[in-house]
């Protein structure tokens, strides 16, 4: 297979060691070469727009420009170029972000050396690929995405008002008073609502509460 007709590829990380590991899986498929590499996201955006490969490998975490700002600056300047994007990260924001700017592949750093030839390959094509730890992850956030009409389906009308209550930021003593019922009580109806909203550790319920304030005391 004649170079022209590989798969162009662009590597965007600040550390050495760990472009040279990838370069190294990603020559090992005939069907691929790496056409430069780039220690940050500034030095990236100058390689593609000289070299114009068909798909970069953009860290997230780089400097000058990280990997979103970069892909950013390229969906933005409507390069044809498809993002992989290596991250340490699983979060729900960073990902939706990253795909409202086009990126093709979202691969955990972790998993790179299984997961890079794939997703050059998806994107190429593309098509999206995501590392399968992250998917599962995201399927579950998605599972346990709460809504008002959850809420009020799940909860009973005294675990919606202690809710609304711990949303405005009271202690159970607090809530305890307010309603005329037992601190004990208050902690009965917390465990209820934490056990039907799949919430665990001991500040669980209170991030929720408070990250779905605007939702809760709707």
């Amino acid at each position: 297979m004649k170079s022209e007709e590989k798969i162009s590829i662009i590597i965007a990380d600040d550390h050495q060691i760990f472009r040279q590991g990838l370069r190294t899986i990603i020559e090992s498929d005939p069907s691929m070469y790496v056409a430069g590499e780039a220690c940050d996201g500034a030095e990236a955006i100058q390689l593609i727009e000289k070299v114009k490969p068909k798909i970069v490998v953009l860290d997230i975490d780089m400097p000058k420009l990280n990997g979103i700002q970069t892909a950013k600056i390229l969906h933005d300047n409507k390069n044809p170029v498809g993002i992989v994007i290596l991250t340490m990260y699983s979060e729900e924001d960073i990902f939706n972000n990253l795909m409202k700017l086009g990126v093709k592949g979202y691969v955990l750093k972790e998993n790179a050396a299984s997961d890079i030839l794939a997703a050059v390959k998806a994107a190429a094509g593309g098509k999206h690929y995501i590392t399968p730890i992250i998917s599962e992850h995201l399927l579950k956030l998605i599972e346990n995405e709460i809504d008002s009409n959850t809420i009020a389906k799940k909860l009973t009308a005294m675990e919606r008002r202690v809710l609304v209550l711990i949303a405005e930021n009271k202690t159970s003593k607090e809530i305890a008073d307010e309603l005329h019922i037992s601190y004990k009580t208050v902690e009965n109806h917390r465990a209820n609502i934490c056990a039907k909203l799949n919430l665990h550790g001991s500040n669980a319920l209170l991030k929720f509460a408070l990250d779905n304030k605007s939702l809760i005391l709707s």
